[in-house]
């Protein structure tokens, strides 16, 4: 991996109009830079060190000189005895030079942006388990992955917590997929990931960006404003994107397809409902083994089968023909790849022996999935004692709270309420507005 001077990363930032103003002589400028870090406790000799977040503090870049860095990036300067980076955006600005200190790996990548309510990390390993199965027969690697599950790039291979990581994980994950000959990389975008407070993405260009669907989520005074500042957001994929997937029968599909038109003329088109759709599915039934549908497109009409309930996931399903549908690959590897397919926490079923009891697991977090999840409870599961369990985190998305309780209420004979990431907030507190939105519903 190449190494790059001072000089070089300030060219980079002023090629963006990043740049507000140096501080450093020129002795510094022709120093390569041997790491680069935003954590103070994780310094090396000759260190460029990013001064970031909310809760940044003077004696983190103290700390971070004491350690071996000798120059720092922040959009306030500092009284400190090593040179300064002054810049407008330090989250554009980590972007940036993240992707020149890792030597820019993402042009060496085939790179799949998915966003949507729902669906990401279902439709993420769709794809992922269809280029892996196109992979082994062709003594190719196999596919990284990004999601808010698990990520996995050829070198690291561990359980996610977030949706979209810092834009320096993400060009180290790209890295890590370079050196170990990965081609094709699949992650999750999330809207947070687009807004100027996060800014992860920035400079990043996909080619193909998938939009699966949107509903009324993620609104609160620490995520969102508005739902439509949500839906913007999550449009913004389009602009960074080469090729576009755009499901038809998503609610907002008409604008979806606008703003998509708008930067590309390469876009594939997926349904359940419109026999015009570039991939389309007909013929769903559920059976014993799984859901089994046909996909009509202009290469093939065939059946496919995935072993997971829910028309909703036929959808994903769907995204992920159309994905690889775009990439060339052959339609024996999507039936391979999709029956094969598993995701943890994904509609996981557990049965007793005598079918009587059906357990469903599945990571549903927003009213769009709880309402997939119960449409598919009422249709597979038909005249069945339905008992929900579920949370909500604390400190974002509260609106939630009402969806959640409402659609549970309305298609439940009984509800246990229980934490969910609550965060600083107290569950009782949670469980209590939860609750509020549930007794119009119940009897007790």
């Amino acid at each position: 991996m190449k190494k790059y001077k001072v000089r070089e990363y300030i060219n980079k930032l002023k090629e963006d109009n990043e740049i507000e103003s140096l501080n450093m002589c020129d002795d510094i400028l022709d120093i390569e830079i041997n790491y680069m870090t935003y954590n103070s406790n994780n310094v090396d000799f000759d260190t460029m060190f990013i001064c970031k977040g909310d809760n940044f503090k003077e004696e983190y870049l103290n700390s971070a000189i004491k350690n071996g860095a000798i120059v720092y990036v922040s959009e306030k300067k500092y009284k400190v005895n090593i040179p300064g980076i002054i810049v407008k955006n330090i989250r554009n600005s980590l972007s940036l030079l993240s992707d020149m200190y890792f030597d820019f790996p993402e042009k060496y990548l085939t790179k799949i942006g998915i966003t949507g309510t729902k669906g990401k990390t279902t439709t993420s390993f769709y794809t992922k388990y269809i280029l892996d199965e196109y992979a082994k027969e062709n003594l190719k690697k196999d596919t990284a992955i990004i999601s808010s599950l698990t990520t996995y790039d050829g070198i690291e291979n561990f359980e996610s917590h977030i949706t979209t990581p810092e834009s320096y994980e993400i060009h180290k994950h790209f890295r890590n997929a370079v050196d170990s000959e990965i081609k094709n990389v699949v992650m999750e975008v999330s809207s947070q990931a687009y807004t100027k407070k996060y800014g992860r993405l920035y400079g990043l260009n996909f080619d193909i960006g998938v939009f699966l669907n949107i509903s009324e989520d993620h609104v609160s005074p620490i995520e969102h404003p508005t739902f439509e500042d949500y839906f913007s957001c999550k449009l913004k994929l389009f602009e960074n994107t080469k090729r576009a997937c755009v499901n038809l029968d998503s609610d907002y599909s008409d604008r979806i397809l606008k703003c998509a038109k708008k930067y590309t003329n390469d876009i594939i088109t997926f349904s359940t409902k419109d026999s015009n759709a570039d991939v389309y599915a007909y013929d769903i039934m559920v059976e014993n083994d799984g859901t089994h549908f046909k996909v009509k497109t202009d290469k093939f009409d065939r059946e496919f089968v995935i072993p997971m309930p829910g028309k909703f996931n036929v959808e994903n399903a769907l995204a992920a023909i159309a994905i690889t549908y775009t990439l060339g690959i052959d339609s024996k590897y999507m039936y391979l790849g999709l029956k094969s397919a598993k995701t943890a926490g994904r509609m996981e079923l557990f049965k007793t022996k005598d079918n009587k009891m059906v357990s469903i697991v599945d990571f549903a977090h927003n009213k769009l999935s709880f309402e997939k999840i119960y449409e598919t409870v009422q249709n597979e599961y038909k005249d069945r004692y339905v008992i929900t369990v579920f949370g909500c985190p604390g400190g974002k998305a509260q609106i939630r709270r009402k969806n959640l309780g409402e659609v549970a209420g309305k298609n439940s004979d009984m509800v246990y309420i229980t934490a969910d990431d609550p965060g600083v907030e107290e569950v009782s507190k949670i469980s209590s507005e939860i609750e509020k939105y549930l007794k119009e519903y119940t009897n007790n």
